[in-house]
């Protein structure tokens, strides 16, 4: 047993309470305590009028004793709850206000989906793989967006460096932009160059599967910014009063159903930019087919076979 505070106790009991007002709690008890990644769960054992829960802590959640009768097999499916929970939560592609670029997002988080379930050499080398395809897929988006301009003939779709060489260049010209400019193409080629390391590396370890996707993602999503920012028209700085605090202000066109524009809106001098139908496309080169990760549930029924709420009969 661990000593607990009274404002412990009022807390865990108000929890299940609060989760189930027709349940009486007439004994609580901290009986375990275990740090993951810095994170402290606290294990709470539990006694109501009708049945006894588990209360594991950061955040809490209860668990019934009756399909978890073993704490530790609680504290297990605990954690891995804990660790899957902020997958779920992160914000829809489509909230990011990104399009065209949504596709290019969608690699990146294959990619992340790959390094989750990496633990041996030919796994790291398919995060290499995935990485390669989010950078690819958003050159072939931004060269769509921002055509090769240039007298000398356009670089191959699958030239990597020499999109980007031309994606960075017109999205941050001019002498003001030097060194976001080589930032972003440092960034970019690095990135590059490191992920096509990892998918061919026979010497490679976890660590250096995390490094790629954390490149990969950095550098995609500088450049979707800054590209994105160019082909809407939206200024540094407003040009009337200098405010850095810009933010985008989106309409439907009355005329056309479905037709969104957007334009750059200055909070404090209200002066707005010129207008820019938002559109999903450009579509990337690169596509993938095959079972869609929305295709449903798989409910575990051994050993638990009925999952209760507290409060159920």
């Amino acid at each position: 047993m661990l000593d607990a505070s009274e404002d412990e106790i009022a807390q865990i009991t108000g929890y299940l309470e609060g989760q189930a007002p027709d349940l009486k709690v007439t004994f609580c008890q901290k009986i375990y305590s275990e740090s993951v990644l810095s994170h402290r769960h606290d294990v709470w054992d539990v006694h109501t009028t009708k049945d006894r829960w588990w209360a594991i802590t950061n955040p809490t959640n209860l668990y019934s004793q009756e399909l978890f009768p073993n704490m530790d097999l609680a504290v297990t499916f605990h954690m891995g709850l804990m660790l899957r929970m902020p997958r779920s939560e992160k914000p829809a592609i489509s909230s990011g206000q990104i399009e065209p670029f949504a596709h290019a997002f969608e690699a990146v988080s294959a990619a992340h989906d790959a390094l989750g379930q990496a633990h041996k050499i030919a796994d790291y080398q398919a995060v290499g793989v995935r990485c390669r395809e989010a950078l690819l897929t958003f050159t072939a988006i931004a060269q769509v967006a921002m055509p090769w301009t240039g007298e000398a003939e356009s670089p191959k779709k699958s030239d990597f460096k020499g999109w980007i060489d031309h994606i960075c260049g017109v999205a941050l010209s001019g002498e003001p932009n030097k060194h976001r400019r080589q930032l972003f193409k440092a960034q970019a080629d690095a990135a590059w160059t490191f992920v096509n390391w990892l998918t061919h590396s026979t010497s490679s370890n976890w660590h250096d599967a995390e490094a790629a996707v954390s490149a990969m993602e950095s550098s995609v999503s500088l450049c979707t910014n800054a590209v994105t920012l160019f082909i809407r028209n939206v200024p540094n700085e407003c040009p009337e009063c200098g405010d850095h605090r810009l933010t985008p202000l989106r309409a439907e066109n009355p005329e056309v159903e479905g037709e969104v524009w957007e334009r750059a809106f200055c909070t404090q001098c209200e002066w707005a930019g010129e207008p820019v139908r938002i559109t999903d496309d450009p579509t990337p080169f690169i596509t993938r087919v095959g079972r869609s990760d929305d295709d449903g549930c798989i409910i575990p029924t051994t050993p638990l076979r009925k999952l209760t709420r507290p409060g159920d009969e």
